[in-house]
């Protein structure tokens, strides 16, 4: 039996078992590709996909209410005019950075799931080697490269099982991608506060060498400097400290959402595409 009449035979049996039971499904035919789409998993997985995204704007709405309050009472103020060295100033605006990098790579993470349910909605029985091809009906993305690159490889390969350890690796990779800008900038927060700090010591111990306690306005102008240095040191510190808690807590919750895409994708080849592809091979061999 050849793979266009076994395609011919599931197309029937399901066109029978949605008749009956899921009239609301819509079959369609794809090339030698044939999809079934069901709206209400779609929208469950739809919802999934979002979730990053949402986490997310939570997360930042709730710091950005925060700000505003410190700003309210003038905390953000002082901290801005007591820093002398303006490290303060950098740290914010390397954590404002950072974090629109992280909104951009969750938005990327959430639009792997367009292609995972697209996949997903493949049905894989009597599905030819050649379906899963470039022009086929995947929307743009990591998973559908992938799902393309096993079809690449199962045209190739010829006969035998379909390894795709190495193309997961490269996948894990590619949907990582720069995440790792986020350790970089939270460890960058933390050593700049920490600079501040020593230079805050260092503005706060260096008149106490040429202190005279017999002069009293000598003594007045020494407090002072060592009260901008103590300000300087605690300021940049806990600018450094909260910006580096605020970034690990965004990069997190990112590497958590790319594991899932990464571990459902796995499951979608694992189980769906390569017996498929298999499969496929198997009939045209006996074709």
């Amino acid at each position: 039996m050849s793979a266009r009449a076994v395609l011919r035979l599931a197309r029937a049996n399901v066109g029978a078992i949605l008749g009956s039971s899921a009239g609301g499904d819509l079959w369609k035919e794809t090339g030698m590709t044939a999809v079934v789409l069901s709206p209400e998993p779609e929208r469950a997985s739809s919802a999934t996909d979002r979730a990053p995204l949402l986490r997310w704007l939570i997360f930042t709405g709730a710091t950005v209410f925060a700000a505003i309050l410190l700003w309210r009472y003038d905390l953000l103020r002082l901290m801005v005019v007591s820093d002398r060295t303006y490290l303060s100033s950098v740290i914010v605006l390397i954590y404002v950075g950072a974090s629109l990098h992280c909104l951009w790579r969750t938005i990327v993470i959430s639009r792997e799931g367009a292609g995972q349910r697209a996949a997903a909605r493949i049905e894989t029985e009597g599905a030819e080697v050649g379906a899963l091809d470039p022009s086929a009906a995947l929307p743009d993305g990591l998973i559908a490269d992938h799902i393309r690159d096993l079809g690449l490889k199962a045209r190739t390969q010829g006969r035998g099982r379909l390894d795709q350890t190495l193309l997961l690796r490269s996948l894990a990779d590619r949907l990582r991608g720069s995440n790792g800008f986020g350790a970089f900038a939270s460890d960058t927060v933390m050593k700049l506060g920490l600079l501040g700090t020593i230079i805050g010591f260092i503005i706060m111990l260096a008149p106490i060498a040429g202190l005279d306690a017999s002069d009293k306005s000598m003594m007045k102008s020494s407090m002072g400097l060592m009260s901008d240095g103590m300000a300087v040191a605690m300021y940049t510190t806990l600018a450094g400290l909260v910006g580096s808690i605020l970034l690990k807590i965004q990069y997190y919750m990112l590497d958590n959402a790319t594991a899932r895409v990464f571990s459902r994708a796995v499951t979608l080849t694992e189980t769906r595409v390569v017996p498929a592809l298999e499969r496929a091979h198997d009939l045209a061999m006996r074709a």
